[in-house]
């Protein structure tokens, strides 16, 4: 079956640092990819490419992406914005940024159905409810200054859901939201995956969020892929010692009150300081001199399971 979305060897430069170096990866039709990672490992980067809205600063000078089997890479820019919010949308991580601030909000959920506001207010109102934004009738003609920023994350939803597009990218789509209105989106997310078979690219740095909805996933670190599996390989036994920190790092009902969290010591390196050899190296419990000269690559370990560590049957 093809896959809803393939990203090939994708490569993203900023002056001459590979920010994004050979990531990878397919999303089949209904089901949930996370890709996670500590913030600045390029998961925003690898989706801001995906959606061909990458910054000036950064250069892609290699890979490509399909949709449904289509390189999106030939397409001019006027045919890519027929694909942005019709067969592909993204919810973006700034809302408030990301919304114009000139048009209402009903307006702006509109533009994804094709129709103005005025036809198709009725799928708009059952959008904006379906999201759980309380009064939807008196909202809809509201301008975002005048919503929460947790409002505003809801609108943005709402605009990337109503087209009912079959690739959805939700960068960090709960951050702003309390907890109760965080497993209403993440519930709606994961109906949205099995009811209209949306493949779904999760990016979050939440372990929790990924234990959720997530049925695989995709560490991401300075860059690169550390790791990829089924979530529950994955939380049963990781294979790189990145995500074994991660999800060392969780809190857990059995911990003692009080008690101190594990960390990952360190952080991640800025593109202009990528070591040879593998990039986690530095904070690595189980580096070696190999591990600092030469680049591991991705490596099956178990069934649908990879992992880029020289050492990664001795994670624990």
């Amino acid at each position: 079956m093809t896959p809803a979305l393939a990203v090939h060897d994708l490569r993203l430069l900023i002056g001459g640092a590979a920010v994004v170096d050979g990531v990878g990866f397919a999303v089949a039709p209904g089901e949930v990819m996370a890709l996670v990672g500590e913030s600045g490992c390029g998961k925003s980067l690898t989706a801001h490419a995906i959606m061909r809205l990458l910054p000036d600063a950064v250069r892609q000078d290699r890979g490509y992406v399909a949709l449904d089997g289509d390189n999106l890479s030939v397409l001019s820019e006027r045919q890519m914005r027929l694909v942005r919010g019709r067969r592909m949308s993204m919810i973006f991580q700034e809302p408030q940024a990301a919304l114009d601030p000139l048009s209402t909000v009903g307006a702006q959920v509109a533009e994804g159905t094709g129709s103005p506001l005025r036809q198709a207010r009725a799928a708009v109102l059952a959008m904006l409810d379906e999201v759980g934004i309380a009064d939807p009738a008196r909202r809809i003609d509201q301008y975002p200054f005048e919503l929460s920023g947790g409002m505003c994350q809801r609108v943005m939803i709402a605009s990337a859901l109503i087209a009912r597009p079959a690739v959805l990218i939700a960068d960090e789509p709960t951050t702003a939201l309390d907890v109760t209105i965080q497993a209403q989106i993440l519930d709606l997310l994961r109906r949205l995956a099995i009811e209209r078979g949306t493949a779904i690219v999760l990016i979050t740095h939440d372990m929790g969020v990924v234990a959720d909805i997530a049925d695989r996933v995709a560490v991401m670190y300075a860059g690169r892929i550390a790791e990829t599996g089924d979530t529950a390989a994955i939380f049963a036994r990781p294979r790189h010692p990145y995500t074994a920190l991660l999800l060392a790092a969780l809190p857990r009902r059995t911990d003692v009150p009080r008690s101190r969290l594990a960390v990952i010591e360190g952080r991640v390196p800025a593109p202009s300081e990528f070591p040879t050899g593998c990039r986690f190296a530095g904070r690595c419990p189980l580096a070696d001199a190999r591990c600092r000269a030469e680049t591991p690559l991705l490596r099956e370990v178990a069934r649908g399971h990879l992992s880029a560590c020289w050492h990664a049957e001795a994670v624990r």
